[in-house]
């Protein structure tokens, strides 16, 4: 936990604070009334909402087709964070714009806490252009993710103690889903011809999915997308694209298709053929309401999609049949 609190607290009063809510912390909801849990993102409420139940009002900052690198928090969010019982926040600086924010609502006695702190650094991927930071983009490995729903179930038990049974058996529940999309998504995954598991995408959110699935992954922009792809990057993947007969490339729900279809259009030029074999969910997940909108959701539509689209065998609804179109269709 250390690790993400020095982070997050130095780069805006230069020094680290020993835990996260230091001072004085903010006294548990009655029981009769639920906790106020604040998440930066829709993939950490949906962790949070499924563990908590019925015991939390669970309010998301930054919701779908939204860029968490680039997201400023309003004053909503502002108000939101400072009314808290519990904020729970990435922990490996997606969330980057938001640091103020978060150090004001632990510095007034809010309870918060990174999702991440329990993932061992041996496990975190630290690309060298990312400025000696870590990749944030855990969720992208499940048996990663898993680790983070550990970390909710915990600091519940101690802010909730009278529920940490309903907490540990909603948690149980919820992580035998992310093992079945894990086991699911391995083997449609490998039903991919070997030469073809080459994943192009917009930005560099999915190497931590190739890593758990023995990908090639490239993505245009770096790990955040306040990079810029510029036009040598465009005609190094139009390349890669042509060489290893890559015949699809896909497109991200929170990024402009621009670049991508750039690279369509480039690739088309030099006699190859590809096509945009889908939208991805990266930094967010699909719309409120729908299967997409959840984390299983999510991945199972993107191991789907991708295998699918690579030439793979994955049926067209997904794991359960519950995508809300046809993998590749689009969102």
């Amino acid at each position: 936990m250390a690790r993400h609190l020095a982070t997050l607290f130095a780069l805006l009063i230069g020094s680290t604070l020993a835990a996260c809510g230091s001072g004085t912390p903010a006294p548990p909801a009655p029981e009769d009334e639920p906790l106020k849990i604040v998440c930066t993102t829709g993939m950490i409420a949906d962790a949070v909402a499924r563990v908590a139940g019925d015991r939390a009002h669970v309010v998301t900052l930054i919701g779908p087709g939204v860029d968490p690198h680039l997201y400023t928090p309003t004053r909503s969010d502002v108000a939101h964070l400072m009314s808290a019982d519990v904020v729970f926040y990435n922990g490996l600086l997606l969330e980057g714009k938001m640091t103020d924010a978060l150090v004001r609502a632990a510095t007034s006695g809010r309870q918060v806490f990174a999702v991440t702190e329990l993932i061992d650094e041996t496990e975190l991927l630290a690309p060298e252009d990312f400025a000696g930071h870590y990749d944030p983009h855990v969720w992208m490995d499940p048996p990663a993710w898993s680790r983070t729903v550990e970390v909710v179930r915990d600091r519940l038990n101690e802010l909730d103690p009278d529920t940490r049974t309903t907490y540990a058996t909603n948690a149980a529940a919820y992580l035998a889903e992310v093992d079945a999309l894990d086991a699911y998504a391995e083997v449609v995954l490998k039903s991919v011809p070997e030469h073809a598991r080459v994943l192009v995408t917009a930005h560099d959110a999915f190497n931590y999915f190739g890593r758990r699935y023995d990908y090639e992954v490239v993505g245009i922009q770096g790990i955040s997308t306040e990079s810029e792809a510029g036009v040598r990057d465009i005609e190094r993947l139009i390349d890669l694209m042509v060489e290893r007969d890559v015949p699809a490339v896909f497109v991200e729900s929170t990024v402009s298709r621009r670049n991508v279809s750039a690279l369509v259009d480039g690739a088309s030029a030099r006699g190859h053929t590809a096509r945009i074999g889908g939208e991805l969910y990266s930094d967010a997940m699909g719309p409120p309401g729908t299967y997409e909108g959840t984390y299983i959701g999510m991945i199972d539509h993107n191991v789907t999609t991708i295998a699918r689209a690579l030439g793979g065998e994955a049926p067209e609804h997904g794991m359960h049949g519950r995508l809300t179109h046809a993998a590749g269709d689009g969102p």
